[in-house]
Parts: structure tokens; sequence; C-alpha cells
């Protein structure tokens, strides 16, 4: 077990919401939602209309957890150097007056602890890919030489699920590297007075230090020892299978509007949420609510929906609802 108890873990990572709340008017559950996978150790894509603050809670998360953060503003010509970074020559003279012409690699901004990718999807197929390397594996290559990106790293991405026009939407593969996919909705009318009245003031509100990137690291090794039961495992497993149409225990949803369900790679983020979302309760163990609360953020990118599907406008939390619903435990 880690050296950090699970009281030091609620309590930073509620000093942690507390400061992102001094500046983010409600989405608690969105918040919620980021955090678990930052202490989960995965990334996060945001989705929602323009105007509802998804680049302002990254930026507000990099003050509060005091990493180096770097924002990328994707867009239709935006190359994978620009990303990556690239090689640059440079001229020196020798000692003996000859002179000499080196490549030195100048990093580019993903070589960040918190990166923003804003609109993601407005950046070519070939740019998007650029992250896929460093989203697996955390790592970068270019020019045939590999780059270690340092720890901890995250990627916190946006779109925006009105304007297709000129933009390309993430593959199913990249889609699949995101640990939880996270809807941003709007706000009620208490909480669009409260953010007019904090936007249009004199003072600007901003987020303190609650975190460093050494705690994040220790907070994720200690969500990772929390113990998961053998019946827990199996439940999560054949939630998994069922998002499969041709799975025998599948509910009707599934098998009429779903073309392909979730890999395994969506039971692992299933799992890992429920286990940070287990010690954010207190608790050294995994329960079923765990589970059914990151269910939704987990599996929505996970599953696609075949033609009828979307021709009837099906919904992706619905079919998640249905298959909570329909599971036994």
């Amino acid at each position: 077990m880690s050296e950090l108890s699970i009281e030091q873990f609620r309590e930073t990572a509620a000093q942690i919401e507390r400061e992102v709340g001094k500046v983010i008017v409600g989405q608690q559950e969105v918040v919620r939602h980021v955090l678990v996978s930052i202490l989960a150790g995965g990334h996060v894509l945001l989705e929602g209309v323009p105007g509802l603050g998804k680049t302002m809670l990254i930026r507000t998360l990099g003050q509060a957890l005091d990493l180096k953060f770097s924002r990328i503003q994707f867009t239709p010509d935006l190359m994978p150097a620009d990303i990556l970074g690239t090689e640059i020559l440079e001229s020196a003279a020798s000692s003996s007056g000859i002179e000499q012409r080196t490549f030195r690699f100048r990093p580019g901004p993903i070589f960040a602890n918190l990166v923003l990718a804003d609109e993601i999807n407005r950046a070519t197929p070939k740019t998007q890919s650029a992250l896929l390397e460093a989203m697996q594996e955390g790592s970068v290559t270019v020019a045939q030489k590999t780059y270690r990106l340092e720890e901890p790293f995250f990627v916190l991405a946006t779109q925006n699920p009105l304007e297709m026009e000129g933009t390309y939407p993430l593959p199913e593969a990249q889609l699949d590297r995101f640990f939880f996919k996270v809807d941003v909705n709007l706000p009620n009318v208490n909480e669009m007075v409260e953010i007019l009245e904090r936007t249009t003031g004199k003072e600007t509100a901003s987020a303190g230090r609650a975190a460093t990137g050494k705690d994040i690291v220790e907070m994720r090794t200690l969500a990772r020892t929390v113990p998961a039961a053998s019946h827990v495992k199996e439940y999560i497993a054949r939630l998994m299978l069922a998002t499969h149409p041709q799975d025998e225990n599948a509910p009707p949803l599934v098998k009429q509007y779903v073309r392909y369900g979730v890999s395994p790679r969506g039971g692992q983020a299933l799992l890992l949420g429920a286990k940070v979302t287990a010690l954010l309760a207190g608790r050294y163990n995994v329960a079923f609510e765990d589970v059914h609360a990151v269910a939704p953020a987990a599996l929505r990118h996970r599953i696609l929906l075949n033609f009828d599907g979307l021709a009837e406008g099906i919904k992706t939390d619905a079919v998640i609802a249905e298959l909570l619903k329909s599971m036994p435990k």
C-alpha cells in the first residue's frame, strides 16, 4: 500500500475541488469526473457548446495542481511538428574557427504536464494522430529519436458538438484512448447569475495551489492498490460484454441500436475510475455504486451506434442506463 493515507487522499482531492470552485461555478459532476480521470492517470475529452467554461476549467486545474500547463489551439493548418517539436539546424564556430553545424531538438507544447488540446476535432487526422503515441506511451518520436514525457502527463481535449463544417471527427481508435468523455451542460438559473457576478465585476477569481505533480503521482499509486472483489470485477466484465449486440446478455436496446460495443480498455477505465471514486468516498474497496458513478463517462464514447440508432436519435447514455438497469449484480 502507498505511504499516502486515505484521509490525505480525500483531503487533497477536496482541496483541489475547492480551489477549482473559486473560479468554476457549478459543474460539480464535470469537475469530479475530470479529477477522477487525472487521479487514475487517464486523459479526458470534454464536449460541450462554446462558452461553457471548458477551457477555463482546464486552465484552472493547471493552477490548482501547480503543473506545467500548455495550450494547443487545433486548427486545420496545424501540423504534427507544431505539437511535437522539430529539429533545428544551429551553427557555431569551433575553437579552430571552423563553422560547425548541428541539429538540436526544440520541444513542442506537448512537453508539459497538463496539455489542453482545444477544439481537437478541427485539426486534420494527420495532426490528431500525432497525439496517439504521446497519450498511450508517454513518449514522442521525432527524427527516429524517442523523447520521454515528464510524469504526470495528461491530455485534456475539448470539442464542440454543434459545428460540423470544417471539422474532422476523431476516429474510434483515438477516442478509445480517452479515459473519460465528459459532457458539459448548460448551467441553471442560479449558477448563471453567479457566473455573471463573477465574470463582470472588478475582481477576477483565481485558484491557489492545492497539489503538486508529486502529490498526483502518489495519489495515483494509492488508487491502483484499492482492491476490488471478484464479484465486482465479474460484474464489470459482464457489463462490458453486454455492450456487444451479439452477446446473449445484451439488453434489447443494445441488440437493436448498437453496432459495436466496448473494448477491454473501457473495462480498465471503469475499474480504475471506480477505485478512485471509492477513495474519494473514504472506502478502501470498490462497490457497485462506484462503478455506476463513472459508467457514463467511461463508456459513452466507446459504444458505436448503428444506422438505426443514429437515425432514431438514440443517445449512448440511454444505452448505458439500460445496461446498468438490466445487468444483475
